[in-house]
């Protein structure tokens, strides 16, 4: 086993070297003509140098394919005409294998309008060049079959690699978007646990400080002051950094709290009976909080309309001094919504709300139909953050 690592890895290394485009081109065209060299020796010495010439068309036809993947529609073109001239001299009957590879060519590294317009057109002008060189009817049926063959195998494989590639990105991206949400999580954990210990050895010493020392006193409370304005810009900072997945384009689309009656009235335009009630002074939301109370009611309606055709949905927005409190109810059936996270709807409003340092509640309702809850502080408590 170990002798033959070696020797595997040189194959390898062959295999490497070998799919390389310029390589491949140059290698695919080597063997042809090599072929191509055989069989015209090999009708020479047989006695039969009259044959030959065909051997040497099709050896030349090879050439053009050097430049199959950079310019497919001029290697057709140069293929396309060596034919003609070959059907014209009596030398050929029909197209030849580098004008399979040429169509095929064409398929794979062309568009598809492309692709047929030229396939087309070569399948014409090869058809009537052959009728009038061998003096009768041309045959379309089989040999344009045979060139939207070749063009339609280049086109399947040419779009099997885009839908590849599109995988690989996206599995790229969403590898991208894992590290930035676990960035967030481990910026969030680290510097909101040493700004909690820093303000609560800051509020001790602010406690313990002895009448008369007023200024010591306001500038501890400047500094506890600070780490909660820290710990509020770094949740800005942690929803800037989750714009990868999707949550950035909120702040462009205006989405928030006000725009909550539009969102019901739109479900009701939808076909879902839906109410809007809020209780309590409205007062400007921070933005991630805002963003996240409307998206957990589009979320919350969306599952409604989804999982409970026929149902009402209410919803309540409520401002408290400290916190706001938003639910999504629906009378649907029993059974009609899953009770846990399973996908990006409830998984994605419980990331949200733990985000802002809020709590999220979702379930079935004992009397029947389902209830989203989120209740989110104003401002994150240094305990919490």
């Amino acid at each position: 086993m170990a002798l033959l690592r070696p020797a595997a890895r040189r194959v390898a290394a062959v295999w490497r070297f070998l799919r390389r485009p310029r390589v491949f081109d140059v290698a695919l065209v080597v063997v042809l003509a090599a072929v191509g060299a055989i069989g015209m020796a090999s009708v020479i010495v047989q006695g039969h140098p009259d044959l030959a010439a065909g051997a040497t068309h099709y050896v030349i036809t090879t050439i053009p394919l050097l430049v199959r993947r950079r310019h497919p529609v001029h290697a057709v073109a140069l293929v396309t005409a060596l034919d003609l001239t070959g059907l014209a001299t009596g030398v050929i009957e029909g197209a030849n294998v580098p004008m399979s590879i040429a169509l095929y060519s064409v398929g794979r590294h062309t568009r598809g309008r492309t692709a047929v317009l030229v396939t087309a057109a070569t399948a014409v002008v090869h058809n009537v060049a052959a009728a009038l060189a061998v003096g009768g009817p041309a045959v379309w049926t089989p040999s344009a079959f045979a060139f939207f063959a070749s063009m339609g195998v280049g086109q399947f494989v040419r779009v099997r690699a885009e839908l590849n590639e599109r995988d690989r990105t996206e599995a790229a991206e969403a590898a991208v978007r894992a590290e930035r949400r676990r960035i967030a999580r481990e910026l969030h954990d680290v510097v909101a646990h040493h700004l909690s210990v820093i303000n609560a050895l800051v509020g001790g010493a602010r406690a313990t400080l002895p009448p008369g020392h007023d200024v010591t006193r306001e500038a501890l409370s400047g500094a506890e002051q600070t780490a909660r304005q820290a710990l509020a810009e770094m949740r800005q900072l942690l929803y800037v950094l989750r714009a990868g997945d999707g949550d950035g384009s909120d702040a462009a689309t205006g989405v928030g709290a006000d725009r909550l009656p539009a969102l019901v009235e739109e479900a009701r335009t939808a076909g879902l009976p839906a109410e809007l009630t809020v209780t309590g002074a409205a007062v400007p939301l921070p933005a991630a909080v805002d963003h996240a109370v409307y998206r957990i009611v589009q979320e919350a309606l969306t599952n409604t309309r989804k999982h409970a055709p026929g149902a009402r949905a209410r919803v309540l927005l409520a401002y408290e001094p400290e916190t706001v409190e938003v639910e999504v109810v629906d009378d649907g059936a029993d059974g009609a919504q899953p009770d846990g996270p399973p996908g990006f709807g409830l998984g994605g409003m419980a990331e949200r709300v733990a985000l802002c340092g809020g709590e999220l509640r979702a379930g079935h309702r004992p009397e029947g139909g389902f209830r989203v809850r989120a209740r989110i502080p104003l401002e994150i408590p240094l305990e919490q953050a």
